[in-house]
C-alpha cells in the first residue's frame, strides 16, 4: 500500500518530488514564449518528466517510486473529476442542437476512424491507437490522461499520444486563423467559432486560435470545445464496457467475470462536478481557484507519467503513430469544415 505505516514517508517523498517538477513546469508556462504558443504546464510537465526520467531519473530512489505511481493514478483521477468545473449544462444549452450534433459527429467519427486506421491499416497496437484517437477527437492531453487508466496502458504509449496532440494541435492553432483571415475558409464568425471548437485538439489551442480572430469567435469556440470535453465521461464509460467485449472476441471465451466490466468512477465524478458547477453555488473566484488547483494536479500527473516513460521503449514503433495522427489531423480539418458548412 502506498500509504501503509512502513511506506507512507517514502510515498510522500516521491509525491513531493513530483510537486517540485510540476511547480517548475507551472513557472515555465508563464514565460511569454509559452503563452504565445499556448504551451500549457501539462505539456511542459510531461517534457520535464521525460527528460528527468531518462537522465537523472535512472538513479531515482526505488522507495520513492510509490509516490510517482500515486501521482499517475490517484491524483490523475482526482484531476479528471475536478475538470468538470470548467463546464456547465447551461453552456451546453447555449450551443443548442447544432453544437451538440456537431460535437457528437466529430468525436464519434474521428475516434472510430482513428481506431480502425490504427489497428487495421497501420497495424498499431490497440492501446496506442485508442490513446491517439481519444486525444485527437475529444480534448487532447486531458483525454489521453483520462483514457490511459481505463486501458491500463504503458506510460510511454500515453506519452506518444500526447506528443502527437501537441504537434498537430499547435500546427492547427496557427493554420486555421491564417486560412480564415486570408479568405480561404468561407465561414461566418459563428461558423468559424464552431469549426475551431469542434476540431482543434487542446482547450489552449482553441483559446489561442479564437483570440487571434476576435473575442466572439473565441467565445463560441470555447463553448463548443467544452461540449467535446463533456463527452469525455460517456466516452470513458462506453470504453469501459466495450473493452471486455473485445477480449471476448479475441479469445473466443464464452463468458467473463462481471468484475471485468467496469465503469470508470472518475468519469461519473466528472459529470457530478459539471452538475454541481451548473448550480452556480460557488463564486467565479472560487471556481477559478479550483480550476487552478486542478490544472496543477493534472500537471503533476503528466509529470509523473513522463518520469515513467523510457525512451528505449519507443524503439520499434517507428512513424506509425505520426501517420495516424496526420490522418486524423486532415480528417478533422476537412470533415470538420464540411460539417460546419452543412450545419451552421
Amino acid at each position: 500500500m502506498a500509504f501503509s505505516i512502513n511506506n507512507s514517508a517514502n510515498t510522500l517523498h516521491g509525491i513531493l518530488f513530483v510537486v517540485l517538477l510540476a511547480t517548475t513546469a507551472t513557472y515555465l508556462a508563464d514565460f511569454v514564449i509559452c503563452q504565445q504558443f499556448a504551451i500549457s504546464p501539462l505539456i511542459i510537465g510531461i517534457g520535464l518528466g521525460i527528460i528527468y526520467g531518462n537522465s537523472l531519473g535512472r538513479d531515482f530512489p526505488d522507495k520513492w517510486q510509490a509516490g510517482v505511481i500515486f501521482s499517475t493514478k490517484t491524483i490523475l483521477r482526482v484531476g479528471i473529476i475536478f475538470y468538470g468545473f470548467r463546464l456547465t449544462f447551461q453552456e451546453v444549452a447555449d450551443v443548442g442542437v447544432v453544437g451538440i450534433t456537431y460535437s457528437l459527429a466529430i468525436v464519434g467519427t474521428t475516434f472510430i476512424l482513428g481506431y480502425l486506421v490504427g489497428t487495421k491499416l497501420l497495424k498499431l497496437d490497440r492501446d496506442t491507437s485508442i490513446l491517439i484517437s481519444a486525444g485527437s477527437s475529444i480534448c487532447g492531453a486531458a483525454a489521453v490522461l483520462a483514457t490511459e487508466p481505463v486501458l491500463k496502458a504503458e506510460p510511454y504509449k500515453a506519452s506518444i499520444a500526447v506528443a502527437t496532440v501537441v504537434v498537430f494541435g499547435t500546427i492547427a492553432m496557427f493554420l486555421y486563423p491564417f486560412l480564415y483571415q486570408d479568405g480561404l475558409l468561407a465561414l461566418s464568425e459563428q461558423g468559424m467559432g464552431v469549426y475551431l471548437g469542434g476540431t482543434l485538439h487542446e482547450v489552449a489551442h482553441v483559446v489561442g486560435a479564437g483570440h487571434v480572430i476576435n473575442a466572439d469567435v473565441a467565445n463560441t469556440a470555447v463553448i463548443v470545445k467544452m461540449l467535446r470535453v463533456m463527452l469525455l465521461a460517456p466516452f470513458l464509460v462506453l470504453l469501459g464496457v466495450w473493452l471486455p467485449s473485445k477480449v471476448l472476441q479475441a479469445t473466443g471465451t464464452k463468458s467473463l467475470k462481471k468484475s471485468n466490466i467496469t465503469i470508470p468512477w472518475f468519469a461519473v465524478g466528472f459529470i457530478a462536478m459539471v452538475a454541481f458547477n451548473s448550480l452556480n453555488l460557488l463564486s467565479a473566484n472560487v471556481v477559478n481557484n479550483i480550476n487552478g488547483l486542478d490544472t496543477f494536479a493534472l500537471t503533476m500527473a503528466m509529470t509523473a507519467l513522463g518520469m515513467e516513460t523510457r525512451i528505449e521503449k519507443f524503439k520499434g514503433i517507428g512513424f506509425k503513430p505520426v501517420y495516424l495522427a496526420t490522418i486524423l489531423f486532415f480528417y478533422l480539418m476537412l470533415a470538420g469544415y464540411a460539417l460546419t458548412i452543412l450545419l451552421v
